[in-house]
């Protein structure tokens, strides 16, 4: 039919948005929405180091010396993923890229294999809203179960709803000036990516802070529409 264009063969996403913001959460709604893999290039670099990869044997010669994996051979560590029959359907990035620089080489490394980004989504959040979120969190102790001082608070005074434990635990690191200053971090880094994928028409935005439905909604709005069959 004249106009038509056929449905992307894969949703390759890149999800941007600050510690707190629902990522890994959302990224696991739509593996299972979309049939995507989510990628953590941490993850990846461990696989590689353990199954002795070539690119593994020197992410492990720079990480013995106590350095800083190079970003050519995450890359290649990358690549070597992609390749794997079950990223057919398209991915999600986790945890890369973090600069412009390595934003351009992912774009250069899906284009040798014929695909590309197809929506980069930014996690917008209210940075005082997140402050409070973050740093009023905690746990149980027992089970697990997560709690936060004005938001979820127990029916009875530290006491756990589930368990019935009466030990909780917050993270050290769910302070108010931590959450601050890891903010303050997130955006500097990502201001130039937004813009970057913003010049290059696949960035959307969706308000995080939303409840987990809605923003699970939006993002699968959004995923679907990459993967719709367009007329002309």
């Amino acid at each position: 039919m004249d106009g038509f264009k056929a449905p992307t063969p894969a949703a390759n996403l890149v999800l941007l948005g600050p510690p707190g913001a629902g990522k890994g959460t959302q990224a696991r709604m739509l593996q299972d929405r979309f049939g995507l893999v989510q990628l953590s290039t941490g993850d990846l670099l461990r696989a590689a180091v353990k199954a002795g990869t070539e690119a593994g044997l020197q992410a492990r010669a720079v990480m013995d010396r106590g350095d800083l994996v190079s970003d050519d051979i995450v890359i290649a560590i990358l690549r070597d993923r992609l390749s794997h029959p079950d990223c057919t359907n398209g991915v999600i990035f986790d945890g890369f890229p973090r600069t412009t620089v390595q934003a351009q080489a992912l774009d250069d490394l899906l284009a040798d294999i014929g695909s590309a980004i197809t929506a980069a989504i930014s996690l917008d959040v209210d940075d005082a809203a997140m402050v409070a979120r973050i740093s009023g969190r905690y746990t149980c102790a027992g089970c697990g179960e997560g709690y936060h001082d004005q938001f979820k608070q127990p029916a009875a005074f530290g006491t756990c709803d589930k368990c019935g434990s009466s030990e909780m635990t917050r993270r050290a690191d769910d302070t108010a000036e931590t959450v601050h200053q890891r903010l303050k971090a997130y955006h500097a880094q990502t201001a130039p990516l937004i813009a970057y994928y913003e010049a290059r028409g696949v960035l959307a935005r969706v308000d995080a802070m939303a409840d987990i439905d809605t923003v699970a909604k939006d993002l699968t709005a959004i995923v679907a529409q990459t993967l719709a069959p367009t007329v002309a």
